[in-house]
């Protein structure tokens, strides 16, 4: 079963949505609780101070993924550097994918993008595991040059022989404003690692964009090296 790992910050009360707990009651969690310190606090020191409430809230986030189906453990993590913390324990866990939350309910459609140079197979392989035998509807994306390049081909012949019937659409113009345009029809995201990059997905402006577009989970799938490497 793949893993997704969920960073969450919980000193400021970040909390996860019901769409994505339900979402990954297929998959294996680790819930990520970070907080970013000041370049002259001391990590030991703020855990020492703020380490039980923190620990408090994520045993009641990884009980809530519990409850909805799926196995979670939780991590915390005191650190000057976002980024480089969330890459590390990604890592350290194995992680497929990360899992930025929305505020939406259940999931009923997911857009899959095959934008970005991405692994057909790599994302088609993630889907398939985390669908499962729930009837979620999957719509197959890709766009700007080279979008028909037989990736849509591939992940649907993938997902139809797992028994999954998904639609494809290629977008128009842009890719990522192609990818906006599309979100608004969907309750969920899936995306590989290069479609955008995973860097500027979760911590630039193109996090907020897409934030801003949907209200549903967002599910970034690392890339098969990233992976391979994690495990090694």
């Amino acid at each position: 079963m793949a893993r997704v790992l969920v960073p969450v910050a919980v000193l400021d009360g970040e909390t996860v949505s019901s769409g994505l707990m339900n979402l990954l009651s297929t998959m294996d969690v680790t819930v990520l609780g970070y907080h970013v310190l000041p370049e002259q606090t001391p990590p030991d020191q703020a855990r020492a101070q703020f380490g039980e409430r923190a620990t408090a809230a994520l045993e009641d986030l990884s009980e809530e993924f519990q409850t909805a189906g799926g196995d979670a453990d939780h991590r915390l993590v005191f650190t000057q550097d976002r980024r480089q913390s969330i890459g590390r324990v990604a890592d350290d866990v194995g992680a497929a994918a990360y899992g930025i939350t929305g505020t939406t309910g259940t999931v009923n459609r997911l857009l899959v993008s095959m934008t970005g140079g991405v692994d057909a197979t790599n994302i088609a392989e993630f889907v398939i595991g985390l669908i499962g035998d729930r009837g979620i509807g999957v719509t197959l994306f890709a766009a700007g040059d080279g979008a028909d390049d037989g990736r849509l081909e591939t992940a649907s012949e993938m997902l139809a022989d797992a028994g999954i019937e998904a639609t494809t659409r290629e977008g128009e113009g842009r890719p990522f404003d192609a990818l906006i345009d599309a979100v608004a029809d969907h309750d969920g995201i899936v995306m590989g690692e290069r479609a955008p990059s995973l860097s500027s997905f979760l911590f630039g402006e193109e996090a907020e964009r897409v934030a801003a577009a949907s209200v549903g989970p967002v599910l970034v799938v690392r890339s098969e090296d990233d992976q391979r490497e994690s495990s090694e």
